[in-house]
């Protein structure tokens, strides 16, 4: 996924000129080679300024009276670069990436209640290698003065005080344009990286990392013989001029020698520490690359006892239902058996009285129960012997 950026700069009034012709596309040649030319006419503004930036800021100062001290050394305005990369430009196309920028440009205007007054020019650049708004604005701060009237002041320090400053600015920046329906991760500040972020194949392109290997293996740290001016026969010179040569040509070389060797070490030095960080970020690699295929191999066992023991559910289910269901009939049939032994019982008492002449049925079974404390109702017999056995556990 791409990234929310958003960079800050601070500048000083002498500076401004010079920002001025970039973000304006003012120079007839720049250094930057990135620059396109022939797209320069797809750049656009958000906001435009009347005059150049120093002119600008004296109009938006006198306006609003803003209060505050400023010194030639003071920081007087700021910037935001804001940007993603290409990729995220070319899949969301060209309405949504000038939405992006519009959407940003809001979020500038309400970031510590700014207020789009103080915002001195907004430009589009699309003739670099990315999409990107340079937004330049006074770094004011809404305030009280000793009488507790509210003022608009002037203060670079002020308005990026707290220690975490950029990073709060990361957090509102990335919260509001996620908000806003851009499906982005935030960025990293860039007091928190001091650095630019490359791949682990960029980097050792950059550094050269094979060959860094291979000369610190030949490299040898020797300070090299320097000549002694007492080594050096000069009988014929004069003690003058001894002293002279001494000083002017031996000792310079000496001292030039002596920086060039610290160079030399602080280069190996360096060179030492480029090859263990690319050595810890090849391990780091690696156990990045095995705890990925650790993960993914896990989410296919998962997926796998999912897939099992949703069957397994299916079986046992199927399994019981089927064993509920045979159940259910057997009770069924019970029921039936004992319906029908009822109905024979009741014919067989009716048959003896009838054959033996013994009178009413209901007094053959009254003497029947009464003789053998027995009766012909299944759940009365039951709960007599109940009954029987709870008395005899109390004894």
């Amino acid at each position: 996924m791409s990234y929310a950026i958003i960079r800050n700069a601070k500048y000083k009034r002498e500076n401004l000129m010079a920002v001025y012709r970039h973000d304006e596309r003012k120079n007839k040649h720049y250094s930057n080679k990135d620059i396109d030319r022939t797209k320069s006419h797809l750049n656009y503004s958000l906001k435009d300024p009347e005059f150049n930036y120093v002119k600008e800021f004296e109009k938006i100062l006198k306006k609003y009276d803003l209060k505050g001290q400023i010194k030639t050394v003071s920081n007087i305005a700021c910037e935001y670069m804001i940007t993603s990369d290409n990729d995220f430009f070319k899949r969301i196309g060209e309405e949504e990436t000038k939405r992006y920028f519009a959407t940003a440009y809001k979020f500038v205007c309400e970031y510590k209640d700014l207020g789009e007054k103080y915002i001195l020019s907004a430009k589009v650049h699309y003739d670099e290698k990315s999409p990107h708004l340079h937004l330049l604005f006074l770094p004011v701060v809404h305030t009280v003065d000793k009488k507790g009237n509210p003022i608009d002041k002037l203060a670079c320090s002020e308005f990026w005080k707290a220690k975490d400053s950029y990073r709060q600015l990361q957090n509102a920046f990335f919260e509001y344009m996620v908000s806003n329906g851009f499906e982005l991760q935030r960025g990293l500040p860039k007091e928190e990286t001091d650095r630019v972020h490359y791949t682990l194949k960029e980097y050792k392109n950059i550094t050269n990392y094979e060959q860094t290997k291979e000369t610190l293996k030949n490299i040898k740290l020797e300070l090299p013989d320097v000549p002694n001016i007492t080594d050096i026969n000069i009988n014929r010179l004069s003690k003058k001029r001894d002293e002279k040569i001494l000083e002017e040509i031996i000792k310079p070389k000496d001292d030039l020698i002596q920086n060039l060797y610290q160079d030399n070490m602080d280069l190996h030095k360096e060179l030492l520490r480029q090859t263990k960080v690319i050595e810890e970020a090849e391990k780091y690699q690696k156990e990045r690359d095995t705890i990925l295929a650790d993960n993914a191999k896990l989410h296919k066992e998962v997926d796998t006892i999912k897939s099992e023991y949703k069957q397994k559910e299916f079986d046992i289910e199927w399994k019981y239902k089927s064993k509920i269901k045979g159940l259910e009939k057997e009770n069924s049939r019970l029921n039936k058996i004992i319906d029908k032994f009822y109905e024979t019982i009741d014919k067989f008492i009716y048959w003896i009285c009838k054959k033996f002449d013994m009178g009413a049925e209901d007094n053959l079974i009254r003497d029947f129960q009464k003789e053998t404390n027995t009766f012909l109702d299944a759940e009365k017999q039951l709960k007599q012997e109940e009954r029987e056995n709870d008395f005899d556990l109390e004894m």
